[in-house]
């Protein structure tokens, strides 16, 4: 028996600690599997709590058949299946506007990790000389090439190289230092 099968027993028991405990070592898990059905992450949670109350209230029979996680995402599943279910037939928009939606939403993550990153890099530029920051903020932010950064720096083709070069390994190191993953600089 795992622990939260144990921690399940006590509550059936009326140790309302066992309780406690199986929301401390589930909730987040389950939010996320859940979330993952629904695309959703604030009606994740509500299912989540769902899934906790019917647990509380109904006091379903554990079987050892399996563990206890796989037993509890079981009735995670079910909730989140079943408010699909109502949600479909309540809904006046369509399968292509819901679709829209998820896609949209996907898409709001993806930006806020991208703003997320953006936020790590210009740290870690504020972190490097001068020159370095002044030469990455030319060619990468304001988009120029390097012969129009060569003549705005007052470098030949040789020292602009050798700096650019320089400015990006220094970045990578600072990047590096705040765990950042990097693809490309």
């Amino acid at each position: 028996m795992d622990n939260g099968a144990s921690s399940y027993r006590r509550f059936l028991d009326g140790d309302d600690k066992g309780l406690s405990e199986i929301i401390r070592d589930y909730s987040d898990g389950l939010i996320l599997y859940i979330n993952g059905i629904v695309n959703n992450i604030s009606t994740a949670e509500e299912l989540m709590e769902e899934t906790f109350f019917k647990i509380i209230t109904k006091k379903p029979r554990f079987n050892a058949k399996h563990s206890f996680k796989t037993w509890l995402y079981t009735i995670g599943r079910n909730a989140a299946i079943d408010y699909l279910r109502h949600s479909a037939k309540q809904s006046d928009t369509s399968f292509d506007d819901l679709e829209n939606y998820i896609q949209d939403e996907c898409n709001l993550e993806k930006l806020y990790i991208i703003e997320e990153r953006k936020i790590v890099v210009h740290r870690a530029l504020k972190k490097l000389n001068a020159e370095y920051r002044q030469v990455l903020w030319l060619l990468y932010f304001d988009g120029m090439t390097n012969s129009e950064a060569t003549v705005v720096m007052k470098k030949n083709n040789r020292q602009m190289k050798n700096l650019v070069y320089r400015a990006k390994s220094a970045l990578k190191s600072e990047l590096e230092k705040e765990g950042f993953v990097y693809e490309e600089l």
